[in-house]
């Protein structure tokens, strides 16, 4: 077992019911069961627009540590517990929360009034803040560090910023102040030699090492 690193001082939080922990903690004695619960109210508390469901597909085995037989028997029990509720519209079905939202959202979708929606929506995942980009591709994350990445964020798009750590990490130069200087120079030239920041992408090997020569110590 790896050894967990321990939470950040920015890290995000999920809301969860509480009767996920008066009542259904206590009740669920499946480890299929209450990962899939879990996993799901996750999932939805991070979706945006009235149609927050998921299809089977959409657990991800690798994430809960499941096979796929394992998270089928982990939402039949979250099914007939009550927890979760399964609504099917033709061949299709989703998972809704057994809220009094989703239990209308559940009865719409199975009289076919959000059928189109549910067959392109992707339910969005959580990005990863720029704090964990950080400690996953640069390094431990220090105060000075995280001050620096704080203030990163309210002057670059979330797309920059993990952009730039990407192109650190492609370059081997793994550190804030060689990002830093690239994330300056987009911003004042572009990232295409125009100053707009919604024109990602391309260009970033025009980053040479000489370019941040003086940037390329480690933090």
């Amino acid at each position: 077992m790896s050894k967990f690193k321990g939470f950040s001082d920015a890290e995000t939080f999920t809301s969860l019911p509480d009767a996920f922990f008066y009542r259904l903690l206590k009740e669920i004695d499946d480890a299929a069961e209450l990962k899939v619960t879990i996993y799901f109210l996750w999932r939805v508390e991070h979706m945006e627009g009235p149609f927050r469901a998921l299809c089977e597909s959409d657990f991800d085995a690798k994430e809960l540590g499941l096979a796929a037989d394992e998270i089928t028997r982990g939402l039949e029990n979250a099914i007939q517990r009550g927890s979760i509720l399964r609504s099917q519209h033709e061949a299709d079905a989703f998972y809704f929360l057994n809220s009094p939202r989703g239990r209308a959202a559940a009865e719409a979708f199975a009289k076919g009034q959000w059928w189109e929606s549910a067959k392109i929506m992707s339910p969005p995942m959580e990005r990863p803040n720029v704090f964990k980009l950080y400690e996953e591709n640069i390094g431990p994350l220090t105060p000075l560090i995280a001050d620096a990445l704080k203030d990163a964020e309210g002057l670059y798009s979330d797309e920059w910023i993990a952009d730039v750590i990407e192109l650190a990490v492609k370059n081997n130069k793994r550190n804030w102040k060689y990002c830093e200087a690239i994330l300056k120079r987009w911003k004042e030239e572009g990232r295409h030699g125009q100053k707009d920041q919604q024109n990602s992408g391309k260009g970033s090997e025009r980053y040479t090492d000489s370019q941040f020569s003086e940037f390329i110590k480690r933090d």
